[in-house]
């Protein structure tokens, strides 16, 4: 496509009553980022430079998360809920500045992809004055039906108003729309609400638009794509819909996911190639897994970057923060947080490595954990490269351990180990020759007493 300005229209106003929530539904999440999001980041990869965002009123909240999502919008408030004409008409200020391309959609819309507002785009740019998005559907019961003539869009038919032979056609109303920008507002502005709700349509916008003889078309999307999200069961859906998508992602990229029904991603989750999953392990948000690497069973990663050929799990946890070396290893029941793991490093099993760094080629052994949390302030570990911690020792940060320091199982280590030094932190072991018989002999007779 040729460059050409666009101005995109977001039209996200509505609390979630429907959704039984406060919070605005537009600020619902699928795959951890808000149905909005979803929205503002396909428009970004599609090109779009100029985005509106129609809000309802009192949603400042919403107004924020838009800001922080994409600092080059403009939110724009619509007081009285009249219809989609009367919302994008919020954005008028925006409309003023004419672009090549004006694109009207939903914040409720998550997955519609860059590829189909790209095609939407490209209709405008082949010469027509209005484009709608279209989807065939198996049950188009309820949907606006697109009416089709010699290669046309004539209008748009609500099912209420629609003959036995209209709700026949499959292809259905998305809802999102592209306009000309010369003819945007104008056609916008010629919409009445002379319906029995009293409300402004945007779909109107067809029939006025064929009125005064300028180019209409549709073109198709899919169902999937241009679902929208009234209710808690409908983002059920949408999210199951999204995850299918990432996974599919993932396996055309060169990845092996055991069973990959069971493996769940967050909108960002980037896996490199030869990545191999294993079952039910969950992706939270800012995660990187480089080549080779391998997430066994049950594992959960949030905030983590995980190096090529690593190993994590089965059942291990890393937390925002955890950077993994090439070639490293976090076992089962391993929790690391902002902490890193230098290349070959290793925690196969029990542990707790929390605010620490662990130098190259270290082992640290079952049951070890840093201690790194007063009551009141963090406190970092360092140990070097080619340590061996062994099984059981706590280490009180703040504290560091030299290269190639060796730590006794068992241990509680408060100071500072030098390099190549070796260090004990327990009691001596005693041992009284016979007196287990003695104590046993004790209890059980404690034992009689009482019964």
């Amino acid at each position: 496509m040729t460059s050409r300005s666009c101005l995109s229209i977001i039209l996200a106003a509505g609390l979630g009553t429907r959704m039984k929530s406060d919070l605005p539904k537009v600020m619902h999440e699928v795959g951890g980022l808000p149905l909005v999001g979803h929205v503002l980041k396909a428009l970004r990869e599609a090109g779009s430079e100029r985005v509106s965002v129609v809000t309802g009123p009192e949603m400042p909240e919403l107004e924020a998360l838009v800001y922080k999502l994409a600092s080059h919008a403009r939110c724009y408030v619509q007081h009285d809920r009249l219809g989609t004409a009367h919302a994008a008409l919020a954005a008028k200020p925006a409309l003023e500045f004419e672009a090549d391309d004006v694109l009207v959609l939903f914040g409720d819309t998550p997955l519609v992809t860059p590829q189909t507002i790209s095609k939407v785009r490209q209709g405008l740019q082949n010469g027509a004055d209005l484009v709608v998005l279209g989807f065939e559907t198996e049950k188009p019961f309820g949907y606006g039906r697109l009416l089709i003539e010699n290669g046309r869009l004539v209008a748009i038919r609500e099912e209420r108003d629609a003959s036995d032979e209209e709700r026949k056609i499959r292809l259905c109303n998305s809802g999102i729309m592209g306009f000309s920008g010369k003819h945007a507002l104008s056609l916008f502005e010629a919409i009445g609400n002379d319906n029995a709700k009293g409300e402004y349509y945007l779909t109107d916008a067809v029939e006025i638009a064929n009125e005064r003889g300028l180019k209409v078309i549709a073109v198709a999307g899919s169902e999937v794509e241009t679902q929208g999200v009234n209710t808690r069961a409908q983002l059920a859906s949408c999210e199951a819909d999204f995850q299918n998508r990432m996974r599919i992602t993932a396996l055309e990229k060169g990845c092996s996911l055991l069973a990959p029904q069971t493996v769940f991603f967050s909108h960002d989750t980037e896996l490199e190639s030869d990545v191999v999953v294993e079952q039910n392990v969950v992706f939270g948000l800012g995660v990187k897994v480089s080549q080779r690497a391998k997430i066994r069973a049950f594992s959960h990663l949030e905030g983590a970057t995980v190096g090529v050929g690593s190993v994590v799990g089965p059942y291990a946890r890393l937390r925002p923060g955890a950077v993994l070396g090439a070639d490293t290893r976090v076992g089962n029941f391993v929790e690391v947080k902002n902490a890193t793991f230098g290349a070959g490093a290793k925690a196969n099993h029990l542990s707790y490595i929390g605010d620490a760094s662990v130098g190259s080629k270290s082992n640290i052994g079952a049951g070890t954990i840093t201690c790194n949390y007063d009551g009141y302030l963090k406190h970092r570990t360092e140990i070097g490269a080619g340590s061996f911690v062994g099984s059981n020792s706590t280490l009180v940060a703040p504290v560091k351990l030299g290269n190639g320091a060796f730590v006794a199982a068992g241990s509680t280590i408060t100071d500072d180990v030098q390099r190549d030094s070796m260090a004990f932190g327990r009691s001596r072991q005693v041992v009284k020759n016979g007196k287990a018989k003695q104590l046993r002999e004790k209890l059980q007779a404690a034992k009689d007493a009482k019964s």
